[in-house]
């Protein structure tokens, strides 16, 4: 495999640079810090084909959406994740000639970013009239102080004179590739070069939906000295000039502070006084002085999440790297804040909250942040709970209706098939209110803020369902299950089956809940004797002679064969085949069934699972981000220990080795789990259920050891599996835990072989 970045444990390094993968190594050095993030673009800028892309936490704009034929219920707008003000721009000329790696000569090329401390480090030699100079570029975005980000430039001369010429710029005038008819999303509102700032506003929309203010500035330093450049203005821009000259053997080193506020923290007419403020309180310490601090935070995060492989450097890399990029992009600061399928890390897919937080982010951080991480993140569903009636409303049903894509609560997802049909993600978050529950012990959200999600969830199925008179059994038509290589399909058996689980669930947990709440919800008795009767009369497709659930009603009259006979050229499919021919074939995108199976997996024998794995998995060709971890869980759950790897290895580096060939756009973030996923609930077969914490774990071949530890009810357990296996309780209170059916009884500092 001709892989972009060499492997390593702890870094994403090359020594190569190939103009025609600009895009893709801007992604795979991506940056953030939960507020605020951006690609791997070139300081110095770069002429060539490349993705710029800054992007701030929680700041977009309602695109209006635009189709053909408008249908009832459609959402209004597109929420779009805009680019955002460019800070990172230092304009380099040596001699008089312009630093330009499209155009440059240059040699001694190296990027690298450090999986320790998110920081990117970039070097190479300018061979320029009269001097060869060597740059070394260093950039994050602060743990410490968010609004903070910290870019420094060191030029060397190596051989001749050098009159170095910079160009710090704040840069407004931006656009995203994916807008309407090139329509920028910022308006300028005033430039300072006294302070070093200019401030921006995103531009009117029709929707009601508030405008955003942000305010950047920036502070130079000269060998750690503060220094003022020549500033200059346009409008959205500012420019601050200076100029060095350097003899062969002299260096220097210019480092520019910036700090980024938004009027989602900052009202406009404060945001000059704050921003001040914050710069100050930067430029109080060194460069290394708030590297280190910000190390710190990253020490203390690692020392809770890291997985450890002995054997494969590939996958040791793979699984860092995801959950280093996973923490840039959220870690429970800002709870109006979740997890985006893109992070900072590019525009494609625009909202910034799918049913991928739910179903793949939530087990994980569970198990590896605080347990307010988490909570967060259920509470930012409770938040939009509003939104939800309203989306229900909108397609004519009662309850909610939590939207596929968001920002604010409201659906804003511009596919059709999306925003009426694929429902599922309603169930999704019900469930993640189970896992958060069933994981911790905490039954305080569930009884409270959880009651009022679960009931409106349960609400919604109730009315969505439908009673054929014909079968005497409950149905669902007219939806789109995980498997998006299908649409408008009735009685997709994984919708059916976590629809009536979320009636289940939520009968379960009303009389425990608040009554003071499920007073106010006035769910009566004939509406639970309702939700009682679909659970018992729903209808679930099967084929007794297969031994499977079918996918939906009419999937087994396909022309079923394996993906393995799709020619190599013609994969991706989402790349090469119309999306008619997509509909038509028998190839599944993500695990659907296998889903089902996954989330409730104590309701089904082995034979059961065994049977539906090895049906549906060779018809998966695994172009959804989502699907190898899920299919490696239950692999090696069933013993499929070279399936379980195999599928690993394209989860762990899916976007590391560009395995859909769409990386170039950005990250699959929330994906990222399913590394984690497949090591902790694959290999290790974590499980927790009826208070019971057990593991079933087994060692890939080629692997020597592999360990990680988990945060559970106030315990820290580590888990170390080689040719046998290790349970150390770190912290907290004696626990009963599970090995191979065999109970362990763990007390602090004793490891059990």
């Amino acid at each position: 495999m001709n892989r972009l970045f060499a492997i390593d444990p702890w870094q994403v390094t090359t020594t190569q640079f190939n103009p025609a993968t600009k895009r893709l190594q801007e992604s795979l050095t991506a940056i953030g810090n939960g507020y605020m993030g951006m690609r791997g673009n070139f300081e110095e800028g770069y002429s060539g084909d490349t993705l710029q892309g800054t992007y701030l936490g929680g700041v977009w704009f309602p695109d209006k959406t635009r189709v053909g034929w408008w249908k009832n219920g459609y959402p209004e707008y597109f929420g779009k994740a805009i680019n955002a003000p460019s800070f990172i721009g230092i304009g380099i000329t040596i001699n008089g000639e312009r630093v330009d790696l499209a155009t440059s000569q240059f040699r001694d090329f190296s990027l690298t970013l450090d999986l320790h401390q998110g920081l990117l480090t970039r070097r190479f030699t300018i061979e320029a009239p009269e001097a060869a100079v060597q740059f070394t570029f260093r950039r994050f975005v602060s743990n410490v102080i968010r609004q903070a980000a910290l870019i420094e430039v060191t030029a060397k001369v190596l051989h001749g004179q050098a009159h170095l010429q910079f160009n710090a710029t704040l840069d407004g005038n931006v656009t995203n590739e994916d807008s309407n008819y090139d329509e920028r999303f910022w308006v300028p509102l005033q430039e300072d070069a006294n302070a070093g700032s200019i401030q921006l506003e995103t531009r009117e929309n029709p929707f009601g939906v508030p405008r955003f203010t942000v305010l950047l500035q920036q502070g130079l330093r000269l060998n750690g000295q503060p220094i003022a450049g020549e500033r200059t203005t346009t409008s959205g821009t500012l420019s601050e000039a200076l100029a060095v000259d350097l003899a062969a053997g002299e260096s220097m080193t210019l480092e520019k502070d910036v700090i980024v506020v938004t009027s989602r923290d900052v009202a406009e007419t404060a945001q000059p006084a704050a921003s001040a403020t914050l710069l100050g309180q930067l430029q109080t310490n060194s460069f290394a002085q708030t590297l280190a601090a910000h190390t710190a935070v990253w020490a203390e995060r690692w020392a809770q999440s890291d997985v450890e492989i002995s054997g494969d450097d590939a996958a040791q890399q793979g699984i860092r790297f995801n959950i280093a990029q996973l923490f840039m992009t959220y870690y429970g600061e800002d709870k109006r804040l979740n997890v985006g399928p893109k992070g900072f890390t590019g525009e494609k897919y625009g909202g910034a909250t799918y049913w991928d937080t739910e179903a793949y982010v939530v087990p994980m951080y569970l198990a590896v942040t605080p347990p307010s991480v988490t909570k967060a993140l259920l509470q930012y569903r409770h938040d939009q709970l509003p939104g939800a009636y309203h989306n229900a409303q909108q397609q004519g049903l009662a309850g909610a209706l939590f939207p596929m894509v968001t920002f604010n609560g409201i659906e804003c997802h511009n596919e059709w098939e999306i925003t009426f049909e694929e429902l599922h993600r309603n169930s999704a978050v019900a469930f993640a209110i189970y896992q958060y529950t069933a994981y911790t012990g905490d039954e305080s959200y569930v009884n409270t803020a959880g009651i009022e999600v679960l009931v409106g969830i349960a609400r919604f199925w109730a009315d969505r369902v439908h009673f054929s008179q014909r079968a005497g059994k409950y149905m669902i038509h007219g939806v789109t299950g995980p498997n998006e290589y299908e649409n408008n399909v009735n009685n997709n058996w994984y919708t059916n089956l976590m629809a009536s689980w979320v009636l289940e669930y939520t009968l379960a947990r009303l009389p425990k809940a608040d009554p003071t709440i499920t007073g106010k919800l006035a769910v009566t008795d004939a509406e639970q004797a309702h939700w009682q009767d679909i659970i018992d009369r729903m209808y679930f497709p099967t084929d007794d002679k297969l031994g499977i659930f079918v996918q939906n009603d009419t999937f087994l009259d396909k022309d079923l064969r394996p993906a393995s006979t799709i020619p190599a050229d013609q994969r991706p499919l989402n790349q090469h085949w119309s999306w008619d021919r997509i509909l038509r074939s028998p190839f599944i995108k993500q695990a659907d069934v296998l889903q089902g199976i996954y989330f409730l997996n104590d309701r089904f024998t082995r034979e059961q699972k065994e049977r539906n794995f090895d049906f549906y998995e060779p018809l998966t060709v695994h172009e959804s981000s989502l699907s190898a971890s899920i299919h490696a869980i239950l692999a090696a759950e069933l013993g499929k220990a070279d399936k379980a790897v195999e599928l690993y290895a394209r989860t762990a580096r899916l976007d590391l080795d560009n395995y859909n060939n769409d990386t170039a756009d950005g990250l699959h973030i929330t994906s990222m789990t399913g590394s984690w996923l497949a090591i902790v609930q694959g290999f290790a077969g974590m499980r927790y259920d009826h208070d019971r914490l057990r593991f079933d774990p087994f060692l890939p071949k080629k692997w020597q050891r592999y360990s990680f530890a988990i945060n559970y009810r106030g315990r820290v357990i580590a888990v170390s599996v080689s040719d046998h296996t290790t349970l150390t309780l770190r912290a907290g209170e004696p626990l009963d835990v599970w090995v191979n059916g065999e109970r362990r009884h763990l007390v602090k500092e004793e490891g059990h072989a």
